[in-house]
């Protein structure tokens, strides 16, 4: 193991499970991939890469916070020899009015000194399109898709251009698809065009794959773009075509074996189905949040539970509950302290499962995931084969606790049987 030298790509994403999904996608694209947690110390060893994707836990914490540590994680990028950053966000522009998309761009576009800076959550793989501006959930658009009932950050404005322009100081306008249909000269005149009427950030559509292949042949031309794994896609491809990538090599590893456990605290109806449909071959533990809220009983209980069955096979532990339950428990106990209790009690359950001697780890939930690799301490990983679109699975670099490996899914990724299929893909 030595220190990556010059990275052809770096990535800063503001959740664990979006940088898992986006390593995931820079690998499957043919680029050597490791995502790291957290800014990385500048002696961590890893492997001879071509894109190293930073992972913060920073969309929903306090702005300026947000906007310092991406900062952090921008220097040691460039320190690396970057010389594009793609600010990973969520697929479905979860932020809130006051940030953090919209601080963090403006901060990091300062900092590149890029006129204008391209911004699209597109993925057509995973059903997310921009069209007019607008981001749509499959058929639908954002503002009539489950996510207006997300219990963190509700989307209520399917328009990114009003979405973004409310939490920027910079201009925000609009590639359309007609432009981008055109072809990359098209996009970049364009650009020039928006730049002129002081511009700082466009909105670019995107429906179909070769559209993101035009975006990241256009945002190579700059210092800096933002946007969800669709945009990191279209990067990795315009740089294996220039040959400013190598092929990205199959990460094959021992298998780690022992215990295996699996952790859930989406409360999406995707991770719910997951759950149920677990339940049918493997026990499953459902954590009372009131009694989560009140102390570390609940997380002992969970341990003891877990202890007593791990040797016969994988374990699931949830503290995920359906819309309602999740908003009763926030209106007796507020919402940022009762997440915050739940969070911290499944970060508690995974460090104790290890201990236990679980080294194979399948975690549901952004801010869950999150959490997790927080408290385990984990530095990096290496990316291997994909579990369901967007969910690799991960091996530990760095880790004080000998060989593991973890699946880190967002709420709304994997098909109805993700925890048995991640198990069976994990060594």
């Amino acid at each position: 193991m030595t220190r990556a030298g010059k990275l052809s790509l770096g990535c800063i994403a503001d959740d664990y499970t979006g940088a898992s999904d986006l390593a995931n996608t820079l690998t499957r694209a043919g680029l050597r991939t490791v995502q790291t947690i957290g800014v990385p110390a500048d002696d961590l060893a890893l492997p001879e890469v071509d894109a190293v994707v930073v992972s913060l836990k920073s969309r929903s914490i306090e702005a300026d916070l947000a906007v310092t540590r991406s900062r952090a994680a921008e220097a040691w990028l460039r320190g690396r020899g970057a010389k594009h950053i793609l600010f990973k966000i969520c697929s479905t522009f979860d932020s809130t009015d006051a940030g953090n998309i919209g601080p963090v761009m403006d901060a990091l576009r300062a900092d590149s000194r890029d006129a204008i800076v391209l911004v699209t959550p597109a993925f057509p793989e995973t059903g997310r399109t921009v069209y007019q501006g607008n981001l749509f959930v499959g058929p639908v658009p954002l503002n009539e898709s489950p996510l207006k009932d997300h219990p963190l950050n509700p989307m209520h404005d399917s328009n990114l251009v009003r979405v973004l322009a409310r939490q920027s100081t910079t201009k925000v306008g609009l590639v359309d698809l007609a432009t981008l249909s055109r072809g990359a000269d098209a996009v970049r005149a364009k650009l020039a065009e928006l730049t002129q009427g002081g511009i700082g950030a466009a909105i670019v559509d995107a429906v179909f794959d070769r559209d993101l292949e035009t975006i990241g042949q256009v945002a190579l031309d700059h210092r800096l773009s933002v946007g969800a794994s669709g945009i990191g896609l279209g990067l990795a491809r315009a740089l294996v075509a220039a040959s400013k990538a190598n092929t990205a090599d199959a990460m094959l590893a021992t298998p780690v074996g022992g215990p295996a456990a699996c952790l859930a605290g989406s409360c999406s109806q995707a991770t719910l189905l997951q759950i149920a449909n677990a339940e049918k071959v493997m026990p499953v533990l459902h954590l009372d949040p009131e009694r989560v809220v009140a102390g570390k009983d609940e997380t002992q209980r969970a341990l003891a539970w877990a202890r007593d069955r791990l040797r016969a096979g994988p374990i699931l532990i949830a503290s995920s509950s359906t819309p309602d339950q999740v908003a009763a428990v926030q209106s007796r106990h507020g919402r940022d302290a009762a997440g915050h209790a739940i969070e911290q009690a499944m970060a508690d359950i995974a460090d104790g499962l290890v201990q236990s001697g679980v080294h194979r780890l399948v975690v549901a939930g952004g801010e869950t995931s999150g959490a997790v690799v927080d408290r385990l301490r984990i530095p990096g990983f290496l990316v291997g084969a994909e579990i369901a679109a967007g969910v690799p699975v991960l091996r530990a670099v760095g880790a004080g606790r000998g060989e593991m490996v973890l699946a880190l899914k967002s709420g709304n990724f994997g098909g109805p049987e993700f925890f048995s299929d991640a198990l069976a893909l994990m060594p």
